[in-house]
Parts: structure tokens; sequence; C-alpha cells
């Protein structure tokens, strides 16, 4: 039989390459071809590596056979070095076992040791020669050349009488001599037959088997050595403790975060909502304007912040969740109303809100432009009412038959205004003006007035058909003067009226309607003004006829009250009235030009900034979707755009100035853009939001990717996945599309009882929110949620027993001697009491807090 222990014996100095690294100098491959030695070495060589993977819960049957998908390989390495291996592929296709393998062969090669025609795909087809080859390796590096307790390199005790390892190993006296310095109740050194060196080797084999689980192995004294480290475990779990801990406290404190930053922003949406839901409306334009003012104060200073917040929580809770996954927690589930999609949910009605607050503010500002423009009006129409015939007595009227005519005609032509007076009235009660009690009020008076007038007119029509026989002829030009001058005398009032009337237009096109109103009221004054000479003809020849006939005139048309006097100055006024109409209109097409000026200023401004956050929303979209290059390039593409936005802030600003000297002229429309202020404020908010979860998600991903040991390849290849099933670029798949992907990853997802059971458990963890959607940071953690290298409960209680000495129990004292203060206290506040029989006084239960860590809880 080959001597594998002469690898161990020969000489190297310091800095050089030990020679077990030459495998071909240790190992005979001739020697594999006999099947009995092949078969004892598999034994022999099966039970080395079960000692060590029982420590780690399991072992195995074949070797040939149970390392071939490499994890119980990785696992015998990391049990035997004391190192952490690069993260497991958990798949069952032989690429993923490849990749196990050779990442154990990368780690043994990592150590100095040279392997020589042993690869991956020999371990993998179960080659039972190269595998034994591997492991014969594995035992010189790790079990005889390099015995560490902590990290550097030490042999056994030495013995004055042990020249030549090689020499006191077959008389067993070195193993017995190392066994009674370190174990010395079971080795009895006086009983030691040097005569007999066989029983005395099978003797010791014996007690390291029985006692220290060491299995007979032709090279044993390391393991002896091994055995007696155990003065370092209270320290390692100690470690492991501590780490948990850290990691523990480190999420209550972001949890305790979320908690509180949630609560204030939800308890800030609750006071805002009524605010903006209060439509209690002012009684005058001031004061309405001075809400506007308030609400753009709302959305410049008291919003932002708030903004801001709210993408800092979304945020929070996404690297929450990633730390929990990473370090084996649940995911962390807010309380009752404070989840991301309450949050969510609030802001959408406060912006509800908001818009409705705006609309419902530049309406009431528009009716009470309005409510002032036609109460102006009404007090001017009003003034109709002193134009009645109260002046003049009912026995007078009655003398004068053919004066009722011209009455009649003059009573007619007021018609229509009162009917305008009522109209006015109706209007300004439809649109709730303030004042409308004392307008009903006087309307009311009018017409009661005008009905009066109109009952006390058909009174005197039957006096005068009573009277008209027994009246004289009257001059029929008197009459035809009355006829002509009542209509005339009734144009020029209300043109008069029309010259001086205040008018409310919003855009170029309503002003140029009136100016083109008024120049064809311009073009009608030439035949006005023939009409006025044709009455005064009459009334010339009036004059000229009493005086030729010597008529005695009383003084006074007897057929109406309009002098030839009244009418000369009410043509005059209309004269000087045209050119001061003539200069209200041009002021106000010069505001309305002023007007149009500023909606293109802010259309220029607005086409200019709604593109630019689009597209930038897209390129944002587009970095993380299309992962070129490695994620950190990513994040720093995206930190750039990040400053380039927050560099382009000033033209946001340009344009909320342009807004308020907008809203400030009353402008309620733009035809030059189809972009809101408000489609742009939101617009800006979610770049700013979504650049901020975009590097939020790219960081955590690196997380991950550092945590799980994911390669660039392989998260090239999960993002491929990702982006052909999310159909739309949402970023995020939804629950068929994440069934799709299942199926075609292998899943037994389909649409039956069985397959929606485990569909429903997968969502449960890549969706715990039940958001009813699958970010990609959730489709990473579940492709390589087996890969994680995480402590467990049962790591965690296994280092607590040690620390507790074994027992079932620990105590405060020991936790305080053992861990640092502030983690000793945080266990010491957070562990029940232990309940068992075999507790102390003051014993405390680690066993529920180390499952309470990693379960539901408020720990």
């Amino acid at each position: 039989m080959v001597d594998y222990h002469a690898a161990n014996n020969q000489q190297y100095t310091a800095g050089e390459p030990p020679t077990y690294m030459e495998q071909e100098n240790d190992w005979d491959r001739d020697l594999l071809l006999d099947p009995a030695w092949e078969k004892q070495q598999r034994k022999t060589f099966t039970a080395w590596c079960n000692s060590h993977l029982r420590k780690a819960g399991t072992q195995i049957e074949s070797i040939e056979e149970d390392f071939r998908d490499g994890l119980k390989l990785m696992l015998l390495l990391e049990v035997i070095s004391g190192e952490r291996l690069p993260k497991p592929e958990r798949g069952k296709m032989r690429v993923h076992k490849i990749n196990n393998v050779n990442k154990a062969l990368d780690f043994i090669a990592s150590k100095g040791v040279k392997l020589v025609s042993i690869g991956a795909e020999e371990i993998v087809d179960g080659n039972a020669k190269m595998t034994l080859g591997m492991i014969w390796t594995i035992i010189l590096r790790f079990a005889i050349q390099d015995i560490s307790v902590d990290g550097t390199q030490r042999g056994p005790p030495s013995y004055t009488f042990i020249t030549a390892w090689g020499s006191a190993r077959s008389s067993s006296e070195a193993l017995w001599c190392l066994g009674n310095a370190t174990l010395p109740e079971l080795i009895d050194y006086d009983k030691l037959r040097k005569d007999d060196p066989v029983t005395n080797l099978n003797n010791a084999f014996e007690v390291a088997e029985k006692y220290l689980d060491i299995p007979k192995i032709h090279c044993q004294h390391g393991s002896f050595y091994h055995a007696f480290s155990g003065a370092q475990k209270a320290e390692t779990a100690a470690n492991r403790i501590c780490k948990v801990l850290a990691v523990n406290q480190e999420n209550e404190h972001l949890m305790e975060d979320y908690e509180k930053l949630a609560s204030d922003l939800l308890e800030w949406i609750r006071r805002t909502i009524p605010w903006l839901e209060n439509r209690a409306p002012e009684k005058t334009m001031a004061e309405m304007q001075q809400k506007l003012e308030d609400f753009r104060g709302y959305r410049r200073v008291h919003k932002p912040p708030k903004v801001q917040e709210k993408c800092q929580l979304e945020i929070n809770f996404n690297t929450l969740q990633t730390k929990l996954r990473l370090s084996n927690r649940p995911a962390f589930m807010p309380s009752e109303g404070r989840m991301v999609s309450d949050i969510n949910g609030a802001w959408h009605a406060l912006e509800g809100a908001e818009k409705g607050y705006e609309e419902w503010l530049l309406n009431e500002i528009r009716r009470l432009e309005r409510l002032d423009h036609l109460a102006e009006k009404f007090r001017k129409e009003a003034m109709l009412t002193q134009k009645d015939y109260a002046t003049a007595s009912l026995s007078e009227v009655k003398a004068l038959l053919r004066k009722h005519e011209a009455f009649e005609s003059d009573l007619a032509a007021h018609q229509d205004r009162v009917e305008q007076i009522a109209a006015i009235a109706q209007e300004l009660n439809e649109l709730d003006y303030y004042d409308s009690p004392s307008v009903n009020a006087r309307c009311q008076n009018i017409c009661e007035q005008w009905d009066s007038l109109g009952s006390l007119t058909q009174n005197r029509r039957e006096s005068l058909e009573r009277t008209e026989k027994q009246l004289e002829s009257i001059d029929e030009l008197y009459l035809e003067y009355a006829k002509r001058a009542a209509p005339f005398n009734n144009w020029m009032e209300g043109a008069m009226e029309d010259l001086q009337d205040m008018f409310i237009v919003h855009n170029i096109e309503e002003i140029q309607g009136l100016i083109t109103a008024h120049e064809q009221f311009k073009s009608t004054l030439p035949d006005a003004n023939k009409e006025r000479e044709a009455i005064q003809a009459i009334q010339s020849e009036v004059q000229k006829i009493a005086q030729h006939n010597g008529i005695n005139l009383s003084g006074t048309n007897p057929y109406t009250s309009i002098t030839p006097e009244s009418i000369d100055l009410k043509w005059e006024k209309v004269e000087k009235l045209v050119p001061q109409r003539d200069q209200a209109l041009q002021e106000e097409l010069a505001k309305q030009q002023s007007n149009d000026h500023l909606r293109r200023q802010f259309a220029t401004q607005a086409n200019m900034v709604g593109p630019w956050i689009q597209t930038k929303m897209e390129e944002i979209g587009r970095i993380s979707i299309e992962m070129n290059g490695t994620l950190e390039d990513q994040l720093t593409n995206l930190r750039e755009y990040e400053q380039n936005i927050i560099e382009y802030k000033p033209n946001i600003d340009q344009l909320e100035g342009d807004h308020q000297l907008i809203q400030e002229a009353l402008i309620f429309d733009n035809k030059y853009t189809a972009y809101t202020m408000e489609h742009l404020r939101v617009g800006w908010e979610q770049l700013l939001t979504t650049i901020a979860r975009t590097i939020n998600e790219i960081e955590n991903q690196i997380l991950t990717r550092d945590a799980k040991g994911i390669s660039q390849e392989q998260l090239h290849e999960y993002r491929a996945s990702f982006n052909h099933f999310d159909k739309d670029h949402s970023g995020a798949l939804m629950a068929e599309e994440f069934k799709a992907c299942l199926i075609s990853l292998g899943y037994d997802v389909e649409n039956n009882k069985q397959g929606d059971t485990e569909f429903a458990r997968i969502m449960g963890i890549v969706d715990p929110n039940n958001s009813g959607a699958v970010t990609f940071q959730a489709f990473i953690d579940f492709m390589s949620r087996e890969t994680t290298d995480t402590d467990s409960a049962d790591q965690v209680i296994a280092s607590f027993k040690i620390l507790a000495g074994d027992k079932t129990f620990i105590t405060a004292e020991e936790l305080r001697r053992e861990l640092p203060p502030d983690q000793a206290e945080y266990c010491i506040a957070r562990m029940a009491p232990y309940g068992g029989p075999d507790g102390v006084p003051g014993a405390l239960d680690y066993m529920s807090f180390s499952t309470a860590l990693y379960g539901e809880s408020d720990l």
C-alpha cells in the first residue's frame, strides 16, 4: 500500500512551496488499478469526510456520487477550513454542478495547492479515481500540513524523543504521547507495549474514534490536534452572535425610522387634505386672489419637502426589505395603514384634492370677475327708472291726444331695457352674487313701476279715446318731430351706454371682435348725423310756419319732451365718447397682446421642459433595464443623471414664475402648449422620485450581488429573462407575467390546484406586501435565494449553546461575560425566562430568542 503520509514528511524552507503540492510525488496512480486498494481508500476517505460533515449535520454515503453536485464538497471545505466559500448554485443542471465544483477547486488552488489533471467535469461525472485523488489532496492540505486553530500554521506539541515523525508513528509512541499530553484521563501511557506497536496504534485509534470522533485513517496526528482546538469555539460563537445581533439592531432602527417617517407624512397629508377640500367662497376678488396666493405658497414651499420625504420613505423601505432578505429575515410588514401602498393612496388623494382646489379657485375667480362686471352694469342700467313719466301729470296728458302716440313710441323703445335689467338680475342670482338681495329688491321695484306705467298708459289711452273728438288737431309737424326724435334719442342714449359699457375679454380674438364692432358703429355715425339734422329741420319748419301764420306756440312740443337742444347735447357727448372708446379698446388690445406674450413665453419654456422630463424618464428607464456595463457603471451614469436633473431646477423655477404672471393676469387658457403647470409639476416630482428610486434599486442590486456572489454574467441573464416577460416595460412583472416566467424556468405553477398553491407560495416570497407586482430586485432575490450565505436560527442556537456550555439555557452573567455590553443587554432585555426543569434562577431561553430573530416578531 502506498504511504500517503510520506507527503508530509518532506522538508522545505520558509517561503518555498511545500512539495505536497506536487501531486505526482504523492499519488501513485498505478495503484488505483487495484480494486481492493480502491475500495479500502474509498472507505477510509468516506469516514474522514463524514467526521467533518457531521459537524454541519450531514454526511455522505458514496464519495464519488455525493460530491458530484459540488454542494457537500463546498460544505466540507468550509467546515475544515473555517472560511466561507462563494455561494453555491442550487440548480439541477450540469452547468450548475460544474460551477459549484469549480468554486471548490478554485478555493483549494487559492491555498497554494496545485491540482494536476483534476477537473470539475471528472468530479461531476463521478470519476472515482479523480475524486479520491482530490480528497487525498484536501487531507494533505487541511488535515496534516496546515493544522490551524486561529489562522496561523502550527504543528502538534513536540516531544524530545520524536526525532522523525515517520518512525515515531510506526511505533505509535507519538500518538500515545500526544493523547497523554492533551487528554491524560483517556490515555494510560504506562500500559504502552513497546514490543507491540500495532496493538498500541490500534488502541490509540480506538480511543480517538470512541471519544474524539476521529476516524481510523492513516494520517491521524492532525485530527488529534484539531480535537483540542475547541477552546476557540466560544470566541467564534460569540462573534457570530454579535454579527447577527448587529444586523438585527440595524434592521430595527430602519423599521423605527420608516414607521416615524410614514406616520409624520400621513399626518401631514391628513391635515392638508381638509384645507384643500374647503370650498367656502369669498365675497370679493381680492379675497379669492389671496387664497390663490396661499395655494401657490403651498405648492412651492410646503409640498416639495414632502415629495422628498415620500421618495426617501420608499427608498428606505426597499433598502430595508433587501437587507432583511439578505440576512434571512422575514419581510418587514409596517403597522396597519402605513404600508407603501397606503401612503401612495393617501398621496393620490392629496393630489386629487390639489387639482380640484386649483380648478375651483380659478373658476371662482372667473365667477367673481363676471359678477363684478355684471354688478357694475346693473348699477348703470338701473338708472332707466329715473326716466319715467312721473314728471308729467295725467290730466295734462289727457288733454293731448296725439301726444299719446309719441309717448307709446317712447315707451316701446324702453321695453327692451327693462327686460335687460331683469335678465341681468337673474344672471346675478344664478351666479350667487353676494349682494343679490339688494339687486332683487331694486329689480322688483323697477318691474312694479314698469307694470304700473303700463297700466297707466292703458288708462290714458282710454281717456284720450273718449276725448279724442273733443281735441283740436295738433300740428302734424310736431307729431312728425316727436315720432322721429324719440327713436333717435333712444339710439343716442343706447350709443352712449354702449360707448361707456364695461367689457371683459380673455384673448386677442375677443378684443378684436369688440374693435370690429366699434368700427362698424363708427361707420353709422354719418347717417345718424343726417337723421339728427332732419329732425332739427322739422323743428325749424314748425317755427317758420308758426311765424308765418301768426300762431302763438306754447314754447314746447306737446307730443314730446325731447327738445332740439337736448338732442344736440347728446350728440356732442356721443362724439366725445367715440375716441374715448377707441382708447379703451386699444389699451385692452395692448393688454391682451401682453397676455399673449405671457402665454407664448410660458409655452416656449413648457414645450422645452415637458419633453426634457419625458426624455430623462425614458433614459433612466433604459439605463436600469438595458444593463449596459456593470452595476457600478449604471450607478455612476444614474448619479450623473441625478446631478444633471438637479442642475435643471432653475428652468422649473422660471416656469413657475411665468405661471404666476399668467395667473395674476387672469389668463385661463393657452393655445400654444398642451402642457399645464400642474402636469409639469407632477412630471418633475415623478422624475425626482424615479431617479432616486432607480439609484436605490441599483444600490440594492449591488448589495445583493456582493452578498450572494452573483456574477455579472448571471445578472445579465436575470435581466434578459426579466425584460423578456416585462412586455409593457413597466419595470415590474405583473402576476401573470411572473407566472409565465416561472413556467419557462421549469417551475410547476400551471393553472391547477397544485400549481396555484405553489404560485401563491412563491408570490408570498417575492411580493410579501401584496402589491401585485414583482420588481427586478425581488426577482434577483428569488432566483438566487438558495445560494444566500446567511446565518440561520439553528446556527445562532448552536452558537448560544457553546456560550452556555452546552446547556439548554443561558444566564445573564454568561451573556455579559461573552458579549459586548450593549449586545448583552439587548439579549437580556428580550430573552424570555427559561421554563425547563433543568433551569436555574435567572435562566434565559436562548432558543426561542434565536427563533424569533428569524420569524414574525417585534424584535
